[in-house]
């Protein structure tokens, strides 16, 4: 059992030994931990730190290119080197390295293919109120988009199993965090939180520089991830009320025509016919959209297959070679 562990950097060099010190050489049920980088267009000495340290694998990209697409990039590079289970943490040392061996226990006891671990939010010092208050408001958000129980859905403190990430997409630029609980809810992955510890904060967060644009971005990302998988929900809902509406007026209007005084509410009838219109408008979106998300889902299961394959086919090859290097 292969135990790969990812950390997403840029700009890192200050804390970013700290965080590797503080990661496990050994664990319970796994045979062999290596460690990886995602070098996300740091102009600072964050390789150099990583390769004195002794990590196994940097990829590197030579612009930053956001935490969503380094993080797959991450994914990937770990899978193509034959990691069974991927943990993925902080450079800036925020989770406690103790702690992977209870984020991957779940999946060791095959009880969840991915586990998110649960930061103290209450007690976090360094969190403000209102920053606390984003924090649940957000996570509840999220566990009704997702139909899951998950409750720090921002935690990037995370384990995956190979199969789950295999089954890995994650489309928006800004983060995956919020993304993938929503995917794999919809998709029905088993997953599971466990709580975690969490370190005094070496620097400020570089996800975002201001609450409002991160509740923005944030905002946005669940939406757009609900949009994806349960269209036909999103725009029937939508449909619901506007033909709901327009029943309302039309009945008025009816009671009204009955009571002799049809002749004054003629706008009400315009009124009824463009709720209606847009009520129908609505469901026909979304009959569409749900059309697109089945072939969306039928892409995703031929996406699986390739990765695997060609995951496979490249670990096959390193096995070759070494078994030709050992002769």
């Amino acid at each position: 059992m292969k135990l790969i562990i990812q950390i997403p950097c840029y700009n890192e060099a200050e804390t970013l030994t700290i965080a590797l010190d503080a990661l496990p050489k050994e664990l319970p049920g796994i045979d062999k931990i290596e460690y990886l980088i995602i070098n996300d267009g740091s102009t600072d000495d964050t390789v150099k730190a990583a390769k004195e340290w002794g990590v196994n694998y940097v990829v590197h990209f030579p612009k930053n290119r956001g935490l969503a697409k380094g993080f797959m990039a991450g994914m990937d590079a770990a899978l193509r080197n034959g990691a069974d289970i991927i943990v993925n943490t902080d450079a800036d040392n925020q989770y406690c390295g103790d702690d992977i061996a209870k984020l991957i226990e779940p999946i060791l006891e095959k009880k969840a293919e991915i586990v998110i671990g649960e930061r103290p939010i209450d007690t976090t010092e360094h969190f403000s109120p209102l920053k606390k208050k984003l924090q649940r408001i957000g996570s509840r958000t999220v566990r009704i988009a997702s139909g899951t129980d998950i409750p720090d859905a921002p935690s990037g403190f995370r384990a995956y199993s190979r199969e789950a990430a295999l089954r890995l997409n994650v489309i928006n630029q800004y983060t995956y965090t919020l993304e993938t609980i929503i995917q794999a809810g919809h998709n029905r992955v088993p997953m599971v939180s466990v709580p975690v510890r969490t370190n005094p904060e070496l620097r400020e967060s570089r996800l975002f520089h201001s609450m409002t644009g991160y509740v923005k971005k944030s905002a946005v990302t669940i939406l757009r991830s609900f949009l994806m998988y349960k269209p036909l929900k999103f725009f029937g809902v939508i449909g619901t009320i506007f033909c709901l509406l327009g029943t309302a007026l039309g009945i008025r209007f009816i009671v009204y025509l009955c009571m002799g005084q049809g002749s004054g509410h003629i706008q009400s009838l315009i009124l009824v016919a463009i709720f209606m219109l847009t009520g129908v408008i609505s469901y026909l979106i979304g009959l569409q959209a749900d059309i697109i998300a089945a072939n969306r889902k039928i892409l995703e299961d031929v996406q699986y297959h390739a990765r695997n394959t060609d995951y496979e086919l490249e670990n096959l090859k390193k096995t070759i070679v070494e078994l030709k290097d050992n002769r």
